[in-house]
């Protein structure tokens, strides 16, 4: 027995020494295309979907204020522009998001950045011509608040709409949409009785829809799940809020639901793996908190990044999250109960800063949007990226790990980095996924002080300059 148990241990101070990563393949991002907004006085791409269809290589963007316009896509590197319907067709409601179900599209309509200023709409746009759509039917509520999301299941609607809710919509005939109900879930979680200020944060992003069982993110409301077996009278069966940010703002912007796990992009709180097999009691399994949202020194405003839109490559089994002022990551979740930052695109440095994201095999369609808060960015449009998604069963070693040493371990008062022949940067993580410490590499023999760390056990992460992770290991900081 005592055997066994040192060897059991052996092995795990292997796995932990070694560059062994849950990043299946290096994720190595390619920008192909920029595609800049043509009128960024009225315009901010939100998003942007590639037609589900093979066959159709066409892209529609949610141009907010400029409608959605329609690009031919066959060339990824020179997308040419075919059509727009602009706002005039959709009661001058703007386009913020849209879903595809087989030959049509159905957008969601009215401007939730401003949640007076318009009401929540939906349209429905006959693709089957992807260069020469046309608008089939449109429909607007009675209130103001405008709407994030749609999505479909069967001859039915589940309109993101905010403020004023889950809105349920009958799309049988699509040139007459039918309204059928309006639900909104309860506002007294994870917070008993908010105020008035704390109510205007709590607003239905995404709905997921799967067996009349609704998946949603209702941002500082946490998650919701609800029963639309019966369309005319929804009911909330469970809920859910990290304990963790209790004290701490919430927003959960925007989810993905496979098999019993849901993916739900939380902001400034990075990303959430919940399970979610048993819909009335709602459990994390993993979370990614690079920022450390809940510490009092991240104040939202200051976080380096805030996810809102999130795909997932089911082969790589990998996430994708836009993530404000940092562009685009990748998260491996081979493991989803220790998710794994494996790439980035963009830099904190720049005045760029995203909101929506589409993905296609191995494309990725990214909105860019002016913005003044929580991070500043002065440019809008579409850029369109490539990734390595050659994926396969299994944990992958990279060979290029052997180009950084770390020594020595364990360490007291200091730590070195050997970078044989490329440049990087160091990131060290309590057990728990805390960041205590991050530090660029260059080329040869790097000092990283760390007399100010507590003793204990740290893991650490060397990535290459572009984000990828080449290297891991667990470190032991001693007096």
């Amino acid at each position: 027995m005592r055997i066994f148990i040192l060897t059991i241990c052996f092995i795990f101070l292997f796995i932990s020494h070694t560059g062994v990563s849950q990043c299946l393949v290096p994720v190595n991002f390619v920008k192909q295309k920029d595609l800049p907004m043509p009128f960024p006085t009225i315009q901010a791409n939100m998003t942007a979907h590639r037609d589900t269809t093979p066959s159709k290589p066409y892209m529609y963007i949610s141009a907010k204020g400029g409608g959605l316009i329609v690009y031919n896509i066959s060339s990824i590197t020179t997308p040419t522009q075919v059509t727009i319907i602009p706002i005039s067709s959709f009661g001058n409601l703007h386009v913020m998001n849209t879903t595809q179900a087989g030959n049509y599209l159905y957008v969601a309509l009215g401007d939730h950045f401003n949640a007076t200023s318009q009401k929540s709409g939906m349209a429905i746009v006959n693709i089957t011509n992807p260069a020469s759509p046309t608008v089939t039917s449109t429909y607007s509520y009675t209130a103001n608040s405008g709407a994030g999301h749609v999505c479909v299941e069967g001859n039915y609607a589940y309109l993101s709409a905010m403020l004023n809710g889950i809105i349920v919509l009958d799309i049988t005939n699509k040139s007459n949409i039918i309204f059928v109900s309006v639900f909104k879930p309860s506002v007294d979680f994870p917070k008993p009785s908010p105020n008035s200020s704390e109510l205007a944060k709590i607003n239905v992003r995404q709905v997921v829809a799967k067996n009349n069982v609704l998946y949603v993110s209702y941002d500082a409301g946490g998650i919701r799940i609800v029963n639309a077996t019966n369309k005319s009278a929804l009911v909330e069966t469970g809920q859910y809020s990290n304990p963790a940010l209790l004290t701490r703002p919430r927003a959960y912007n925007n989810l993905v639901l496979h098999d019993t796990l849901v993916y739900s992009a939380c902001d400034y709180a990075g990303m959430e793996v919940l399970n979610v097999k048993d819909t009335s009691n709602i459990t994390q399994t993993g979370w990614w908190n690079p920022w450390n949202a809940h510490l009092p020194s991240n104040t939202w405003f200051n976080s380096p990044g805030h996810t809102n839109e999130i795909e997932f490559d089911p082969l790589c089994k990998m996430l994708f999250m836009t993530a404000g002022r940092s562009d685009v990551m990748a998260v491996s979740v081979a493991n989803p109960a220790m998710p794994d930052s494996c790439a980035r695109f963009g830099s904190n440095a720049d005045s760029l800063g995203t909101w929506g994201l589409g993905r296609y095999q191995n494309q990725l369609y990214v909105g860019y949007i002016f913005a003044g808060v929580p991070f500043y960015a002065n440019w809008g449009g579409t850029k369109i990226l490539t990734y390595n998604n050659t994926c396969f069963t299994g944990i992958s070693e990279y060979k290029t790990e052997d180009s950084f040493t770390v020594f020595p371990n364990p360490a007291s008062q200091e730590l070195f980095v050997n970078a044989e022949n490329e440049k990087g940067f160091i990131e060290l993580n309590t057990t728990i996924g805390q960041t205590v410490l991050q530090q660029s590499i260059s080329k040869g023999k790097n000092k990283i002080n760390i007399e100010s760390l507590p003793t204990g056990s740290y893991f650490y992460k060397i990535r290459s300059v572009e984000g990828n992770l080449i290297k891991k290991g667990k470190l032991i900081v001693t007096d």
